[in-house]
């Protein structure tokens, strides 16, 4: 079956609301089990997986590719298809992003899926139950933080209790700086990078070894609030392609952007 064409405003209306429906509904799934027991393992060296994990999949794949069976498909918690190499279209899902967090009973994790074209998001839905942050953008049209227009903000300066992320790598930015307080962790990735969206951080950044999974859909949303997220090249990030880790990422509104990554090309990470 030949994939839809996004073009059309039809297709772009019907898979937003599907897209804001099925995260909702992936997101009431998940806090109903949150501080539940559950049954948990571990995946890889040392990666979290739980039953819920697997219970918010489940759903999301039922929803989102029963009803738009032509798209690719890309999750943390399935096993990769090749396939979706060659469509046009992907959804790209996170079931639970912050794992470890939920699992330890803490609010900051998220339902986070994006639908891609060709590599870059054109949908993306970022759902925090606990704290009742739902983040939405269409490719052209803005980011909504709970129905509202959400916009990062602006400015060059840096004021380091609203940055988040890897301690030594915030360090580099003012190396002679010495001790600076940082904002305190968030242990979701894509959560951590949608509060740049609507002015909760001034930038945040992403240590390296992160997956299309934690990042297309924070990426679309940050990008319409007038913000940007790239490799500290500034290249942008491209999805969907064989290859899905990432290395290391920072989300500012523009100009902020446009400083810390003039910043890391003269002065480059070892």
């Amino acid at each position: 079956m030949a994939d839809a064409d996004f073009s059309d405003a039809n297709v772009l209306t019907r898979d937003a609301a599907l897209l804001q429906d099925t995260v909702r509904e992936a997101g009431a799934l998940a806090q109903s089990m949150f501080r539940t027991e559950l049954k948990k393992w571990t995946k890889g060296a040392s990666s979290p997986v739980s039953e819920a994990d697997i219970a918010v999949n489940d759903l999301l794949e039922a929803r989102l590719r029963g009803a738009t069976p032509d798209y690719g498909w890309l999750s943390e918690e399935s096993a990769d298809d090749s396939t979706r190499l060659s469509r046009r279209l992907t959804w790209v899902v996170d079931p639970i992003d912050g794992t470890r967090n939920y699992l330890n009973g803490h609010d900051d994790w998220c339902v986070s899926v994006a639908l891609i074209e060709d590599a870059s998001p054109i949908l993306a839905a970022v759902f925090a139950p606990v704290t009742n942050e739902f983040f939405f953008a269409a490719r052209g049209r803005g980011t909504l933080l709970n129905d509202i227009p959400v916009r990062a903000t602006q400015g060059a300066a840096l004021d380091f209790s609203r940055v988040a992320g890897p301690k030594p790598l915030v360090e580099r930015l003012k190396p002679s700086l010495g001790e600076i307080k940082l904002h305190p962790r968030i242990g979701s990735l894509a959560l951590r990078l949608c509060r740049v969206a609507h002015g909760g951080l001034d930038a945040a950044f992403a240590g390296g070894n992160s997956h299309d999974w934690d990042l297309a859909a924070a990426d679309l949303i940050v990008q319409e609030a007038d913000g940007r997220m790239s490799g500290l090249s500034g290249d942008p990030i491209l999805y969907n392609r064989r290859e899905v880790t990432h290395g290391v990422l920072v989300a500012a509104g523009r100009d902020r952007h446009a400083s810390i990554v003039a910043h890391f090309r003269n002065r480059p990470l070892p």
